[in-house]
């Protein structure tokens, strides 16, 4: 990681993060049974792993977090990937803890040496998968159940997409730069866990590119492309005031994430290709 200490005052300074992986992906709609990706990473998943790493709980405001300029360039934007997936299904061996949760699975066993001796594992339920985590009694007998919303008694089929192969330069703006190199320091030495997306999508090499005087749109252009970038000319897409010529809106500044009312509000971007001019001294991970 290279840093460049912005000069005295309020001027802008940008911070750079380099986001590679095999997979990642940035989710802004899903469902169980289908889970998308966007094509670039969102502004709030970035903010995210910025409040991980920072140490941030969920329930925390994010403060001075909101108020970072986001920009994101498409150095290798990388290749859609679909991840298919059958839950459930078939049958459902029979565990100690079922006398109890579930006599429709308790009656397989005539005793209870039959669930936890050699016979344990062996009472299947043909058709029927469940899994026992949320109990409840029974309307009719009062015996207790697994319920409804935990019993698969049907496979489910779902689809998880993502960006295989694909690296990304994400800059936030801010013109407290003490708050900036807190951010750089902590995306190399988190406090929490970071993925790029989904937990399962753990970023690769170093993530700062350091702190830099200037504005998102200035040090996009002057930071050199990533490692086996896939072209000359990246597609940046940049925080903008609302009004400004081809701003688009998009649905994911984030206001909380707080578990229980997460809540995202508009904001507006631009799309342009950048012709990078490295003049920063950065040489980011391969």
């Amino acid at each position: 990681m290279n840093t460049t200490t912005p000069r005295a005052g309020r001027e802008a300074a940008t911070l750079l993060i380099r986001l590679a992986a095999p997979l990642q992906a940035w989710g802004t709609s899903g469902a169980f049974e289908r889970r998308a990706t966007h094509m670039r990473p969102t502004k709030s998943a970035v903010i995210g792993l910025i409040a991980a790493a920072l140490g941030y709980d969920r329930e925390d405001p994010l403060g001075p977090l909101a108020e970072l300029r986001y920009g994101v360039r498409a150095d290798r934007p990388g290749t859609p990937y679909r991840d298919f997936h059958v839950v459930g299904g078939g049958p459902y061996p029979l565990r100690p803890r079922d006398l109890i949760t579930d006599h429709r699975r308790a009656a397989k066993a005539t005793s209870l040496e039959d669930a936890t001796g050699p016979h344990f594992g062996h009472h299947l339920i043909d058709g029927w998968y469940g899994a026992p985590k949320y109990i409840e009694p029974d309307p009719d007998t009062g015996h207790l159940l697994t319920a409804a919303k935990a019993v698969l008694r049907n496979p489910a089929v779902s689809e998880r997409w993502y960006l295989a192969d694909a690296a990304f330069v994400a800059a936030v703006e801010h013109r407290d730069t003490t708050l900036l190199n807190t951010i750089s320091h902590h995306l190399e030495h988190p406090r929490r866990l970071l993925w790029l997306g989904r937990k399962s999508c753990p970023p690769t090499g170093d993530l700062s590119g350091g702190v830099h005087p200037g504005t998102l749109e200035h040090v996009l252009t002057h930071a050199p492309l990533l490692p086996e970038a896939t072209t000359e000319r990246p597609w940046a897409w940049i925080d903008a005031p609302p009004g400004t010529p081809r701003a688009v809106p998009t649905d994911d500044q984030p206001v909380t994430f707080h578990p229980d009312h997460r809540t995202h509000a508009t904001r507006w971007e631009t799309r342009t290709r950048i012709t990078p001019t490295p003049t920063i001294e950065w040489t980011p991970s391969p």
